[in-house]
């Protein structure tokens, strides 16, 4: 069966368009605590990112779940890996996120949690989708769920990030600058590193509902790399909006982004004899790092785009570790999806345990050039359906002639083509990668 509502990432869009509105939400809601009665303990965790609409489609959910007869426990604005990680701890039936990630404050979304703290198996999310088509029933009023107000989630989930790296992690004596991105990692993202023994400074921990990723977080590295360099810090620190991404900024200034990251934990994990059998990339992860693993003697696959699918090969495999170029990381051995803190942790444990600089890690993976221009459609469509695109990408892989590759990827969560193109020559990958998505644009844009 193909999905009406769910994408990749839950249900996502434009505040006040379909299906982002209160009424969907609040069916959304019903709907899901329909499927999710019965199981556990009757109770749903509602956790949300900082965007003002937040507040709207909290109470939507709330007032849907009580009109199944599910208890709702409201976390307030919480890192979505938090919510993973409460709901198993709380033993609730699911944890609902109110975000829309990385994208500006005007869009929001709605994604799901397992009782497990993973996404949402297929089955039930089409279960869901199959009780949106039917007209809401409200359960006797004796049975209606409650709402409940969860005081200590911000302090549960610190110290649970802290646990992830014992015997206790000593960060004393490194200067580390936080990038909060305005969003839900701006209350709890600092003080981890702090109570690690850091010294932290901190930009984008000021949310007014509007600001999210505003020119700041792991979309908007430059605020970044200032304040670094400003602050003379030995690394900085990036999560997008709802903390389940990190990218870094070493001493020197430079970004380093989630390949080169799974490149260092995992390198150390393997010479310490804990990592379990190999890495997930994905088709966009560099070759670079492919290069790197099979330098180290680790395995190496690609999943498709999207940490469901990255997951899908670590748990189809009995893997621990994988990720995406764009910061999200999956540290299974610690952690059941993405988790922006916990991945940082990682890294800066593999920077205390060998006494060297971030800059000097990155150094272990040859990046290769990479170029990806995204083009907007005016609609949803297969690149791949449509000749003048297929010819083009055909003649593109000839002209490289086995020096680099070609993607073409619709994106999960916006009305966007990802042109991509990798090879051993910047300019030309540049070049190359300009004129490919000029003709993408012309036929679809």
């Amino acid at each position: 069966m193909s999905r009406k509502y769910f994408g990749t990432d839950g249900v996502r869009g434009r505040v006040g368009e379909f299906p982002i509105t209160p009424e969907f939400v609040l069916k959304l809601g019903w709907a899901a605590g329909k499927v999710f009665a019965g199981h556990g303990a009757n109770r749903v965790l509602i956790g949300k990112d900082t965007r003002l609409s937040g507040y709207m489609f909290e109470s939507a959910l709330e007032a849907g779940l009580s009109a199944a007869g599910v208890d709702a426990w409201l976390l307030g604005p919480m890192p979505t890996p938090a919510i993973a990680y409460l709901t198993r701890t709380f033993n609730a039936n699911a944890g609902i996120v109110i975000s829309a990630s990385h994208n500006p404050y005007y869009d929001n979304g709605i994604k799901f949690f397992s009782s497990q703290g993973t996404k949402l198996p297929d089955a039930v999310e089409l279960a869901i989708e199959e009780m949106m088509d039917q007209d809401i029933e409200v359960c006797d009023s004796a049975r209606l769920g409650r709402a409940k107000r969860v005081e200590d989630a911000a302090g549960r989930y610190i110290e649970y990030c802290k646990a992830t790296v014992r015997p206790q992690l000593d960060l004393s004596g490194m200067h580390i600058v936080v990038d909060a991105a305005h969003g839900a990692t701006y209350h709890v993202g600092p003080d981890v590193f702090r109570e690690l023994g850091a010294q932290v400074d901190t930009i984008g921990v000021n949310p007014d509902g509007l600001n999210i990723n505003k020119n700041v977080g792991s979309t908007y590295m430059g605020a970044l790399k200032e304040a670094v360099a400003e602050k003379g810090a030995h690394l900085g620190v990036g999560f997008d909006g709802d903390g389940d991404r990190v990218l870094m900024v070493d001493h020197t200034g430079r970004e380093v982004d989630g390949d080169e990251l799974l490149c260092i934990i995992a390198r150390y994990r393997h010479a310490q004899g804990e990592l379990a059998g190999g890495v997930v990339g994905t088709v966009m992860s560099n070759l670079g790092l492919e290069k790197a693993m099979e330098g180290a003697g680790i395995p190496f696959v690609r999943a498709k785009v999207g940490d469901r699918y990255v997951n899908e090969q670590l748990l189809a495999k009995g893997w621990q570790l994988g990720g995406e170029s764009s910061g999200h990381l999956i540290c299974r051995h610690v952690s059941t999806t993405g988790d922006g803190i916990v991945a940082a942790l990682q890294v800066l444990r593999v920077m205390v345990g060998t006494g060297r600089s971030l800059a000097d890690l990155c150094g272990d993976m040859v990046k290769y050039p990479q170029t990806m221009i995204n083009v907007r459609m005016s609609e949803r469509m297969d690149p791949q359906a449509n000749t003048a695109i297929v010819d083009a990408i055909a003649q593109t892989e000839s002209e490289l002639g086995g020096r680099g590759r070609v993607l073409l990827r619709t994106s999960g969560t916006e009305p966007l083509i990802r042109v991509m193109i990798e090879g051993d020559d910047a300019d030309e990958v540049s070049q190359r990668c300009r004129a490919l998505a000029d003709v993408v644009e012309a036929e679809l844009g």
